[in-house]
């Protein structure tokens, strides 16, 4: 007899990318959104930051869930966050094409990381999981045109990093190294691990 359960999956996340990516798991899932504060202290390491927030977001649903507990009472609750770090610096959204071309600009020819957290709370015991995935993205030389038409596209004003590997960006990466869907803002080998340690199969 399988000692795994059927548990619906609650993403709290707004993002449509992360949404895509949970519905790929062919399992049972919610939407709810998780409005909460994304401001860290300063001096955490990324993987601090990414960890913080992902448990943030996925604890605020949790909460909001405290008030109808029968509609969470078989669910798992998923918060996920993800940030650009180059060198030391983390790269967040850009607030305007000015912040997206100077990220752009940075980025260009060089090395960075992506780190994404992944956490997992479920809503019936309270049993907390949450941990992080990192992958090296390389981007291509690019000239300044080349970074302003992409901005002129619209796709980086929301993105971490000022852009979007699953996406135009595609095309100003020259190639990673680790986990592609941990880029794209929800790694799905490591969240399906978690699950697993939740009584969750994915497959």
């Amino acid at each position: 007899m399988s000692i795994y359960k059927q548990k619906k999956l609650v993403l709290a996340s707004s993002s449509p990318r992360r949404q895509e990516l949970i519905r790929s798991l062919q399992l049972p899932y919610e939407i709810r959104v998780s409005d909460v504060n994304e401001d860290t202290e300063p001096g955490l390491t990324p993987q601090e930051i990414v960890e913080q927030l992902s448990s943030r977001k996925a604890g605020a649903v949790f909460e909001s869930y405290k008030v109808e507990p029968s509609a969470a009472a078989e669910a798992i609750i998923i918060g996920s966050d993800t940030i650009v770090v180059l060198d030391d610096a983390v790269l967040g959204k850009p607030k305007d094409k000015q912040d997206a071309f100077r990220m752009l600009k940075s980025l260009q020819g060089r090395g960075h990381r992506v780190f994404s957290g992944v956490a997992c709370i479920d809503f019936a015991t309270g049993k907390t999981l949450v941990s992080h995935q990192v992958t090296f993205v390389y981007m291509k030389p690019l000239t300044d045109e080349q970074i302003e038409r992409y901005i002129d596209t619209g796709e980086p004003m929301d993105k971490a990093g000022s852009y979007a590997i699953q996406g135009l960006g595609a095309t100003i990466v020259e190639r990673i190294e680790g986990d592609y869907f941990n880029v794209v803002g929800l790694p799905l080998s490591l969240l399906s691990d978690l699950l697993g340690d939740l009584g969750v199969a994915v497959i």
